[in-house]
């Protein structure tokens, strides 16, 4: 069987055309943008291109836009960069149970230093609701944060009903939009900061942006680090202009395919979705059908350990969670927060489809799988006759 890579949720491989792009940039035209010479200025000139890229796929302007090293790091630029002038005018924070660690560990990190946290539960397809965000919200309450789109059940919030609540109470609303940035339409207009990655879609490791938009009132944000006046001051260090490069084109790439992709990723989840209801009894689907990534399909196939699946798919790239939880044994906080018990959450498998499979390996994985199941529930059946 050959190798097969349906984890695109955890990261991608980069695009050919992106390394193209790149190339120039680590040899020839090998100069620091804040340097003033034909070298400095050719690297300049590659990150606004690079910058109006990354703002045309998010519909929001180029100098709104701050490099960051990845979608953790502009987390952590957005909720504790924003946190110190907002404490002037309260302490009370919003989140939901679902957010990736960069949120949830940033938004602890304040409650340690005096600020109140509430985080919302979401609904057993994973949906903050808007009513509960409405009723928890305080006079003091000053920043939410609710990702675009779940990056182990697919889920897409109602960002627009999450934002227009927060914009009539005057809370300052972030989103992590790392999952959906690239396979969605997203418009940064909807929030006041967003998160965004390469490594997502088709570029390269390293390299993120934090989007804040320049509106009033003002977001004023305190760096997280010191050294220079890069980016306005807000993210000191020689910018890696290859790596911005990668990102903008991956960016232009994902705006100019955005349909063909999208519907070419939901026709294999929904072929990978039936043969296995039509193969596999007692299999559930995790998060909603509905509102979900056109290549997320996150299942759990009852009676069989999910690691113990995958590891007897060893050509199969999936995943039994987030990628940046694979160290931990818990049952993943994700689908114990939509209600599966821990036994349930380990025997779930996120399957992440990509621009680049096809049909072909969806059946040929599908045929794996379903024999590698059979076997293990067998295996399990003699286990506990204490045969």
């Amino acid at each position: 069987m050959a190798r097969t890579y349906l984890d695109h949720h955890a990261t991608t491989p980069v695009d050919p055309r992106v390394v193209k792009a790149m190339a120039p940039y680590w040899e020839g035209a090998y100069g620091n943008s804040a340097s003033a010479h034909i070298f400095g200025w050719e690297a300049a000139e590659a990150i606004e291109k690079a910058r109006t890229q990354v703002a045309e796929l998010v519909r929001c302007k180029p100098g709104e836009i701050i490099f960051t090293s990845g979608a953790t790091e502009a987390d952590n630029l957005a909720i504790l960069g924003s946190a110190p002038r907002l404490a002037q005018r309260g302490h009370h924070l919003v989140t939901s149970a679902i957010e990736h660690p960069a949120v949830l560990d940033a938004f602890r990190q304040l409650e340690k230093r005096g600020a109140e946290l509430t985080v919302l539960p979401v609904d057993s397809d994973g949906r903050v609701s808007a009513g509960e965000l409405k009723a928890a919200l305080r006079d003091d309450t000053v920043l939410c944060s609710v990702m675009w789109a779940n990056n182990e059940i697919g889920t897409i919030q109602p960002i627009e009903e999450i934002s227009a609540i927060c914009k009539e109470r005057g809370v300052v609303l972030h989103s992590d939009a790392v999952q959906a940035v690239g396979r969605i339409p997203v418009d940064a207009d909807i929030v006041d900061m967003l998160s965004l990655t390469a490594h997502k879609i088709y570029g390269p490791k390293g390299i993120g942006a934090l989007v804040v938009r320049r509106r009033k009132p003002r977001i004023h944000l305190q760096p997280l680090f010191y050294g220079g006046g890069h980016q306005d001051g807000l993210r000191p260090g020689t910018l890696p202009v290859p790596l911005i490069v990668g990102l903008g084109e991956a960016c232009a790439l994902a705006k100019a395919e955005a349909v063909a992709r999208r519907n070419h990723v939901e026709v294999l989840r929904d072929h990978l979705l039936q043969r296995l209801r039509q193969e596999i009894e007692d299999l559930g689907v995790n998060g909603s059908l509905r509102d979900r990534l056109p290549g997320n399909l996150n299942v759990c196939i009852h009676g069989v350990e999910a690691e113990a699946l995958l590891l007897e798919l060893r050509e199969v790239a999936a995943s039994t969670g987030s990628a940046c939880s694979s160290a931990e044994h818990s049952p993943s906080s994700v689908l114990l927060a939509l209600g599966l018990s821990p036994d349930e959450a380990h025997a779930s498998v996120r399957f992440g489809i990509g621009k680049d499979n096809t049909i072909e390996e969806i059946d040929i994985v599908c045929d794996a799988l379903v024999k590698k199941v059979e076997a293990l529930r067998s295996f399990s059946r003699h286990d506990s006759r204490g045969g």
